[in-house]
């Protein structure tokens, strides 16, 4: 009868464990930093949390940004030079507000555009309660397997979201500059055609002398 009782709370909790990651959404953002500035997000949470950042420079200059993950107490917990893409995850070492900053001072006139998405696992102070210490170790192992595997399919699937946002913003950029291209292409035949037309009437033009 125990064994039923905690295979059914166990099925509930997975459950319901599902059915959150399944109703967070994944949040993704575009943003465009202009030359010599820097702009920063952040999220508040609770010790022990997972957290993910992933980003991709779509546009401007030679698709490179600066970024910095800083921590509560101001320590740098990651820190990338000019780069064009990338995701890292951490767990947070404390209480309160993690930082993301997207740095574009060493352009001098290009701005970047930029689609990132920030991603919070669960948090690991909401675990449930079970009276039996050995049902609760049973219970958290098996919860934190099951979080962990959720939270790297989802950060995974914010990923591929990213990615394909950033080729669709390159592709559309590309196919209006084709178009625009075709079109100069279209306009300087016509000129040169008109000016060829007007030269050749103007060699075979008989002139009277009078």
């Amino acid at each position: 009868a125990k064994r039923a009782m905690l295979n059914a709370r166990l099925s509930l909790i997975a459950l319901a464990l599902f059915c959150a990651a399944l109703l967070r959404s994944a949040e993704a953002y575009k943003t465009v930093i202009d030359a010599h500035s820097e702009e920063c997000y952040f999220d508040e949470v609770s010790q022990g949390t997972k957290l993910g950042l992933t980003f991709q420079v779509a546009d401007g200059g030679f698709l490179d940004i600066d970024v910095k993950i800083i921590g509560p107490d101001k320590k740098i917990i990651y820190s990338g030079e000019r780069e064009t893409e990338d995701k890292y995850t951490f767990a947070a070492h404390m209480d309160g507000r993690y930082t993301y900053c997207f740095s574009n001072k060493m352009s001098t006139m290009t701005p970047k555009t930029i689609f990132f998405s920030m991603d919070i696992g669960a948090d690991p102070n909401a675990a449930p309660n079970v009276d039996s210490e050995e049902h609760h170790d049973k219970l958290a192992e098996m919860i934190s397997v099951l979080s962990n595997g959720m939270y790297a399919v989802k950060h995974e699937q914010e990923y591929i979201e990213v990615r394909e946002r950033t080729h669709r913003e390159i592709n559309d950029s590309t196919n209006s500059r084709v178009a625009w291209w075709s079109f100069f292409e279209m306009l300087v035949l016509l000129v040169m055609s008109a000016g060829q037309i007007y030269y050749l009437k103007r060699f075979f033009e008989v002139r009277t002398v009078i």
